[in-house]
């Protein structure tokens, strides 16, 4: 019997209905910047609430349209906020529930990762947490057939990601997809200050430059900027602000980062 692993944060990150949520989706990427590159191996998305950080990831999703077709896989990962837990945990679920529908999981490609010592099967990382969550809705609305290797990263070190992602690098039928936003809480200019040195950071695949106050998913975004290194990929900022330039005051602001790999 298929289990599915239901949404968390529906209603509260993102609309809970689906007509709405399509339609918000919809017009975040309608905004967003037409591509003017090839579609990406990789990206890193913000993860916050849609109203704050989904303008920003729009910029990411959207170049993922003209490929939409041909990406039949796409590997998730995303830091705990939840629950502290060693290494890398993913689902026992063959299903990923959104309003939009139900996202299988590739059980196959989970089982090569559960093959590695610092993944497990771990359920109880996902409950309430909205970090990868959040990025599953903008999926559904720029891919057509795809199967989810998910993972929620604990207390791990970047090597054991990127050991990770490159045991399920695929080809072009596989993308890869990070959830992190850049820094926290601070006031809006200090904040663009710490989150330009963060991009300039990832631009130049530069992992142990990426403090642990830099990005709260700095250990899955340094994994792939390793694994980036390894396959010669270049990384491209798409778009970088923060919810002082979005729907927030500026006295105490959250940086989000689009970037894509090619």
């Amino acid at each position: 019997m298929s289990s599915v692993l239901l949404p968390s944060v529906a209603g509260m990150f993102y609309p809970e209905h689906a007509d709405k949520l399509r339609q918000q989706v919809d017009n975040f990427l309608a905004q967003a910047r037409p591509a003017d590159m090839p579609p990406p191996k990789a990206l890193i998305a913000p993860h916050a609430g849609y109203v704050y950080s989904g303008p920003v990831a729009a910029n990411a999703y959207r170049r993922l349209l003209p490929t939409a077709g041909s990406i039949q896989r796409v590997v998730i990962l995303a830091p705990s906020h939840q629950l502290p837990f060693r290494g890398l945990a993913t689902t026992s679920a063959d299903f990923l529930r959104t309003p939009l529908g139900d996202i299988p999981v590739d059980r196959k490609a989970v089982s090569r990762a559960l093959a590695l010592p610092q993944v497990q099967e771990y359920d109880q990382a996902f409950e309430g947490e909205h970090a990868l969550e959040v990025q599953l809705p903008f999926l559904q609305r720029t891919l057509e057939d795809f199967h989810v290797v998910p993972f929620i990263v604990g207390q791990a070190n970047p090597q054991d990601v990127s050991e990770v992602l490159d045991l399920l690098w695929g080809g072009s039928e596989t993308l890869i997809v990070i959830s992190s936003d850049l820094s926290h809480f601070l006031d809006y200019h200090s904040a663009k200050e710490k989150d330009l040195h963060t991009t300039l950071a990832i631009e130049s695949l530069s992992p142990e430059a990426i403090g642990f106050d830099d990005a709260c998913g700095r250990v899955p975004v340094s994994g792939l900027l390793l694994s980036a290194r390894k396959h010669g990929l270049q990384a491209t900022t798409v778009d970088l602000r923060n919810s002082g330039d979005t729907a927030g005051d500026r006295n105490r602001v959250v940086g989000y980062g689009a970037y894509v790999f090619n």
